[in-house]
């Protein structure tokens, strides 16, 4: 199994995916979210030229935020500085979406972006609609030593439902699953091995990798401590956000409801239905997504939503925990490191050293 880092995205990332391959980890992943974190190809850029070994990744990526042409460029300029080590992760957008008060994207769409992307880096020329009409495009200049279409680069795709799942296989692409618990990480990873097999491909071929964000814990030490609400706080914030975006904008949810928190979802809706502007609740709703717990939901944010929505635990708990993960199929295990909360990739490190010794 190997083990990655993820992070909201800051113009110094680079500082922590160095630290992360001193460390060992494979892959690093840079939420591409505008509104809420710095740009990911900038970061990428800058940890391209810092690093060696370790993988760089858009985690993930959402096509309606780029043209086809612009994204496609900046992959093969990224891969002109680590060549080979560039990973195309993209999905219908939750995060990036959501935080501008928009719904997730049409997948058709996002297939032929995907497609778009790939036959620039063949060097094909293509037909594309810009705006509202179709022109013919391709890299003008691509063996010029300006850019880099020659190495490949990865594709990964954010996959939730039955038909993305399905549009995964399809692809042959890499799967990205971020979870909270062991039991539906599981329980989703088989749902993509079936879809695996019924595109006619070999599971052992499925690259599958779990995104998480957790706190390793001391002995005794709560599962709300300051440190566990910093590292891990903003994942089971996430709970909240997604209801609040199902009953105030009607949404999809495609996480279930953990019943035991009814009461304390329920809580947060009422909160957030007075969130302002009364036209844009999404605003505040979604401040701080995945990188800190606001201090209005911070009374939602339970030691128990941490403990049943994160990986929370002592180290040993852990290891065991990531260690079925590996057993059920999945090939990569990537922790989200808050902002402020860098260090704590130390603690992950211990985490991975055993499960690859």
């Amino acid at each position: 199994m190997e083990f990655g880092i993820a992070m909201a995205t800051s113009a110094d990332s680079w500082k922590l995916v160095q630290r992360a391959e001193e460390l060992g980890f494979s892959h690093a992943w840079f939420y591409d979210t505008q509104m809420l974190s710095a740009d990911c190809f900038v970061a990428m850029g800058a940890a391209a030229v810092k690093t060696k070994h370790i993988r760089l990744g858009t985690g993930v990526l959402v096509p309606t935020n780029r043209i086809a042409p612009v994204t496609a460029n900046a992959f093969a300029s990224l891969n002109s500085l680590a060549p080979g080590r560039i990973d195309f992760g993209v999905g219908t957008g939750f995060t990036a979406r959501r935080a501008m008060g928009l719904s997730a994207m049409r997948l058709a769409d996002m297939e032929d972006y995907i497609q778009t992307i790939y036959a620039l880096l063949r060097k094909e020329t293509i037909e594309v609609t810009l705006e509202g009409s179709l022109r013919k495009i391709r890299f003008l200049n691509p063996d010029h030593g300006l850019i880099n279409t020659d190495d490949p680069i990865a594709l990964h795709v954010s996959a939730y439902g039955p038909r993305s799942r399905s549009l995964t296989a399809k692809l042959q692409a890499g799967w990205l699953n971020f979870i909270g618990d062991v039991s539906s990480a599981t329980s989703a990873l088989e749902s993509m091995q079936m879809a695996w097999r019924d595109a006619g491909h070999q599971v052992d071929d499925l690259s599958a990798t779990a995104f998480a964000l957790g706190c390793v814990l001391e002995a005794d030490e709560p599962y709300d401590s300051p440190r566990a609400m910093a590292q891990a706080g903003p994942r089971a914030a996430v709970t909240l956000h997604r209801a609040a975006d199902e009953a105030l904008a009607g949404w999809q949810n495609s996480s279930a409801m953990l019943p035991s928190f009814a009461d304390t979802v329920s809580g947060y809706v009422e909160l957030a239905r007075r969130f302002e502007p009364a036209d844009a609740r999404y605003l505040t709703n979604h401040e701080g997504h995945l990188m800190f717990v606001k201090p209005e939901e911070r009374p939602f944010v339970t030691a128990e939503l941490i403990r049943d929505t994160s990986f929370t635990a002592t180290e040993e708990v852990l290891i065991e925990r990531i260690a079925a993960l590996r057993d059920a199929g999945y090939t990569q295990f990537t922790v989200q490191l808050t902002p402020g909360q860098e260090s704590a990739v130390e603690d992950w490190a211990r985490i991975r050293c055993a499960l690859t010794q």
